[in-house]
Formats: structure tokens, sequence, C-alpha cells
């Protein structure tokens, strides 16, 4: 449950350590978005932060280590404008909704800045390891919300009551998939358009029927 302004305690400063800490994770952020994970090195990161190796290395001690924080930094995000927001809907096909529609004003800014979640999986798909581990709890995670979510609306009788879950998700994940090779890849113009279209389509496929007499 969310504080309301008027509750909420002011926020505490973090200590100056973390406070660099959060410092150079946001700025290794930024830099794998651009240039994805596996690019990212305490050198790289310790010339855009203007720091010195031995200063990011402090901090993080490896390479590894710098990796599954940028992931676990990610997801943070991803969930405070994503999934967070959503959960102020109703339970059932408007959620689910509001949990699309947040992931696809982010996607729309990740076209520009690049997706964590996809340019990872193409470099840690077949790296067994704990920067793969990380991302795909990260991205389990996420998945799991949008199950919960469906489920819901299938609860709620918006959706039919046979509904796989998985498979719904399956259609709306390669829907974000799919935008992003397209916009990204193929600079296809209207691939935005195409992929709201196509989420109104699969909810089609899936809704309830009305029940008998309902619009008597």
């Amino acid at each position: 449950m969310s504080i309301s302004a008027s509750n909420a305690k002011p926020a505490r400063a973090l200590p100056k350590g973390q406070q660099t800490k959060a410092a150079i994770v946001d700025a290794a952020l930024a830099l794998a978005q651009q240039i994805g994970l596996e690019g990212l090195s305490i050198g790289a990161l310790a010339e855009v932060a203007r720091m010195s190796k031995s200063g990011v290395f402090a901090h993080f001690g490896s390479r590894e280590e710098l990796q599954i924080s940028v992931i676990r930094e990610y997801h943070h995000r991803f969930e405070d404008e994503v999934f967070y927001p959503a959960m102020q809907a109703p339970r059932g096909l408007p959620r689910l909704r509001g949990l699309f529609a947040n992931w696809m004003k982010r996607t729309a800014i990740e076209l520009d800045s690049g997706c964590i979640y996809i340019s990872g999986a193409v470099e840690f798909d077949d790296r067994p390891g704990p920067v793969r581990d990380a991302l795909v709890q990260s991205v389990q995670l996420w998945h799991a919300g949008m199950k919960r979510a469906i489920a819901q609306a299938r609860q709620e009788g918006h959706l039919r009551a046979d509904v796989d879950e998985d498979q719904v998700l399956f259609e709306i994940h390669g829907l974000i998939l799919a935008l992003h090779y397209e916009a990204r890849l193929l600079h296809s113009p209207g691939a935005i358009g195409r992929a709201e279209a196509a989420f109104e389509r699969i909810l089609a496929n899936f809704l309830a029927a009305p029940a008998l007499g309902a619009a008597s």
C-alpha cells in the first residue's frame, strides 16, 4: 500500500559512501543502455564518472558485481515506472491495460536509449553465471506480475475462464520484442501503433463472452 504524501516521512540523505555508489550505478546504467552490459568495465565507468579505477573498484570489486548492480537498478526503475503505477487501477482488465500502457511508454523511450532486458538477453542467453541469473530473475519477476494481472482479469470475468496465462503473456511479450526489432533495427514507421493495435487484438481473442441477458 502506498503512503500518502501527507503521511510520508522526509527521506533521509544517504551516507556519502552510498551516495557515491548510487551515482556510479546511475552512470553505469546510462552507459550500459548505450553499449550493453558486456561493454561495461571498471575502466570505462571510471572515465565516464570521472573517478579513479581504484575508487570505482572499491565500491564494486569486480565487473561482474557492477553488472549485477546495474541489472538490479534497472529492475527497480522498471517497477517504479511500469508496475506500481498500474496497481492503482482496478483489478482485472483495467490493471492489465495499465501495465501494458506503462510498458509501452517505457519502451517508446528505450527505442532510443536501449533496453537492458533485451540487450542483456542477447549477450547472456548462452552464458551461465551470476550476471545471467540476475537478469533472468528480474525478467521472471516482471513476468510473474503480468501473469497475476492476467489471472485476475480471468477471475474478474473479463477474460475467458479457459485462458492460459502463459499464452497471453507470451503473445504480449512478443509484441514488445517485435517492436524493438522493428523500431530500433529497421526503423519501421508506425511500429508503436501496430504494437498497440496487436495488443487490442490479443485481448479481443481472449475476452469473455457477454453474459446472456446482459444487454436486455
